[in-house]
């Protein structure tokens, strides 16, 4: 295969850029014609029902299958005496049935394969397992999480020195030490984790074939293949529609290995695995919980001297994952001496994983939070405090900003929402039963474009085109937008671009996830789409082929490139109950040239209304006897529904980051869930004059701190 051209492509002149488009798949989707994973099984499929475990930590000592066996429709059980052997097996995660070893309660222990789904399930339930169980811990605390890890996902620094923080505090005039906390929150996405496996021999080997639910075909692929000892060729992974992953379908899970050996041992029959809902909350990711203690030094004025944020959180004894909690605290507000520290805490649970804005979310929380004790302790207006501590460069890497308008987001969401109104004193305003209180808080994302992707131009007949890229809508937009990116790079109508995704089998792109996805796949397609004109023209023959990447942005290593984004809140507290409501909640926004203002903010708004859920409602409650979460539904994790949103608004600066993209944009997807939370709490905390440091703020942390009370 010729490798694909790397292209440093110029700036696109918007047509299609900008315009306000009904999304590309919405008919089939509102008509259920669009096919996800399970719905592309074949009718002879069998049916896959999981076997998990019931120990937190041990081994199975004996399974017997019998009973099992013996149910109507039942056709196999897998578990580790007689599953296909691996290749690799690095990845604790997805080296499941080789041993009798369990790391987990949820992990995955046997699976059942059946004609039927409900024969499977039933099978499933007969399957006699015997253990022997390990002491175990699975609960986190500040003493338990002393483990340092190498880095910070991405690959971020664990820790971070500047200047000399204790001697800044202690000559401070305002010190501000508190802790805060967030829930464990679970990925909860409409469409279930879900895969159809099948395997089939093509003359050079056997093939395997996934219809998967995820945010990545390559990065499945990749975790996937050499641990099944398969070639690059001999994997296929396909996903036309996903129901949302909100990151946990950003990269391969215990199920997916699951689908794919026990297909393995039913050769040329397709393996249908659907997760359910309960089981979604111990095998395919999570938000992990987090502990921040921070300490702000400042001038009588509110100025910030000093800036330490330690944070502590855990992961998986099995496989680690460290989220990059503190890494905002490093860049967002200008003081002179700085420190940041991420600690874990080893546990025997499921491994968590990537959730919307992961580390930004939970460590913009704090910041914010922390924020509001010293506007508090200053006297000091929220927002003004705020604009007064705008550094000039990056804090932490001294570079130039690409574009920081915080400070015009702050002001513009101000006057939208009617923040100077606001009454300085909390617990002032009480109408009937609730007290009213506003609250803000910044947001922050960083600018990223992701390595690895390339797109492919092929000219049609009648003057189309088909543009090719293995990206995955994940219910985003991301049709609508790269077709409309594709149009203006080719100078064609947007109907004679025929667009092809998702799929393994077209040029490679990188996770549908950190908000780099319309910026990294868009950028490849500019450059195949401007690489394909200069070779062939504006009206070439059909069948010319052309294949790029885009070329390393070199303006990444001179400018800091963030979003940024400013959020106001009203809530109201029960004065009798502490019921907390938030009527009012907007957005102002700074992400670059909006591609299609109807896709962004429908993510900019559902951002907002999962940053609400997560400040009231969202909680995994975690019992350390077991070491599972027993909030496993729908009914006890809760989540916001329509009742919860009235007034919600987004709204985004008009600008042009041509420093970014050729399109002139930057990501949306996570910025709008950061500093929503902190946002709401700062509001409840102004209605009733009580600190609230911790979510989900619930009526009972409330209801005995009420004035009045």
């Amino acid at each position: 295969m010729t490798p694909p051209l790397e292209v440093s492509p110029t700036p696109v002149t918007p047509t299609q850029i900008g315009r306000d488009l009904e999304r590309a798949d919405g008919v089939e989707k509102v008509t259920g014609r669009a096919a996800y994973a399970v719905e592309m099984a074949p009718a002879d499929a069998l049916h896959a029902w999981l076997v998990t475990s019931t120990i937190a930590r041990g081994r199975v000592t004996a399974i017997d299958h019998g009973r099992a066996l013996a149910h109507p429709g039942v056709v196999a059980v897998l578990d580790h005496t007689n599953a296909p052997r691996l290749a690799q097996t690095d990845n604790a995660e997805l080296a499941i049935l080789q041993d009798a070893e369990v790391g987990y309660r949820g992990q995955i222990v046997a699976v059942v394969l059946a004609e039927t789904s409900e024969a499977a399930r039933e099978g499933a339930s007969l399957v006699d397992l015997t253990y022997a169980s390990d002491p175990h811990e699975a609960e986190l605390r500040e003493d338990n999480a002393d483990h340092r890890p190498e880095a910070v996902n991405p690959e971020l620094p664990t820790d971070t020195d500047e200047g000399d923080v204790d001697a800044a505090l202690a000559g401070a005039d305002v010190v501000v030490e508190e802790t805060y906390r967030t829930a464990y929150e679970s990925n909860n996405p409409l469409e279930p984790h879900a895969v159809v496996a099948r395997w089939q021999e093509d003359g050079d080997g056997p093939v395997l074939t996934l219809h998967d639910s995820t945010q990545g075909v390559y990065g499945v692929a990749a975790a996937l293949a050499p641990m099944l000892g398969l070639e690059d060729r001999q994997l296929r992974v396909v996903a036309p529609y996903v129901g949302g992953g909100f990151g946990s379908k950003g990269e391969a899970h215990s199920h997916e290995m699951a689908a794919a050996l026990a297909a393995r041992t039913v050769p040329g029959r397709a393996v249908r695995l659907a997760v359910t809902r309960q089981q979604m909350f111990a095998m395919t990711g999570y938000r992990t919980a987090t502990i921040s203690r921070m300490r702000l030094g400042a001038h009588a004025d509110g100025t910030l001297t000093a800036i330490e944020h330690r944070a502590f959180e855990q992961t998986s004894r099995i496989r680690e994952y460290a989220e990059q909690t503190a890494s905002p605290t490093r860049m967002m507000y200008a003081a002179p001496h700085r420190r940041t520290r991420h600690r874990l805490a080893r546990l025997d649970v499921t491994v968590p994983s990537w959730m919307r804005a992961p580390g930004e979310m939970p460590g913009m929380l704090a910041h914010e939070l922390a924020m509001d004790d010293l506007a508090i302790a200053t006297g000091v207006d929220p927002v003004d405090l705020r604009v007064r501590n705008e550094p000039e460069v990056d804090p932490e890497t001294k570079l130039p900003w690409n574009d920081r308008r915080l400070v015009e987001c702050l002001e513009r969401g101000a006057e939208a929402f009617g923040w100077r109104e606001r009454p300085a004193e909390a617990a002032a305003r009480l109408d009937g039963e609730w007290w009213i209180g506003t609250g803000v808080a910044s947001a922050t994302y960083p600018m990223m474009r992701q390595p690895g992707n390339e797109a492919r131009v092929c000219s049609l007949p009648d003057g189309r085109y088909a543009v090719s890229i293995a990206a995955v809508d994940i219910g985003t937009g991301a049709r609508t937008v790269l077709a409309q990116i594709a149009s203006d790079a080719l100078g064609c109508p947007l109907d004679a671009v025929q667009l092809e995704i998702a799929d393994t089998l077209l040029p490679s792109a990188s996770v549908a996830g950190g908000s780099s996805g319309t910026s990294s796949w868009g950028s490849a397609i500019v450059a195949a789409a401007q690489q394909f004109r200069a070779d062939h023209g504006d009206s070439p023959d059909p069948g010319l082929v052309t294949t790029a990447s885009a070329a390393d942005n070199p303006d990444a290593q001179t400018h800091a490139m963030h979003s940024f984004g400013a959020v106001f809140a009203e809530a109201r507290v029960h004065r009798l109950t502490g019921e907390v409501r938030v009527p009012r909640l907007h957005g102002t926004y700074s992400v670059g040239r909006v591609i299609n203002p109807r896709t962004a903010r429908s993510q900019l708004l559902g951002g907002l209304v999962m940053g609400l859920s997560a400040a009231l409602l969202e909680e995994s409650w975690r019992d350390p006897r077991f070491g599972h979460f027993v909030t496993q539904d729908l009914a006890t994790y809760h989540v916001a529904t329509h009742a919860d949103v009235l007034d919600l608004q987004a709204d985004w600066l008009e600008e042009d980051d041509q420093l970014a993209t050729p399109m002139g944009s930057r990501g949306i997807g996570e910025i709008g869930i950061v500093g929503t939370s902190a946002a709401v709490l700062n509001a409840v905390r102004h209605a009733i004059g009580v600190p609230v440091r911790q979510i989900p703020v619930t009526p009972d942390l409330l209801v005995a701190a009420l004035p009045g009370s």
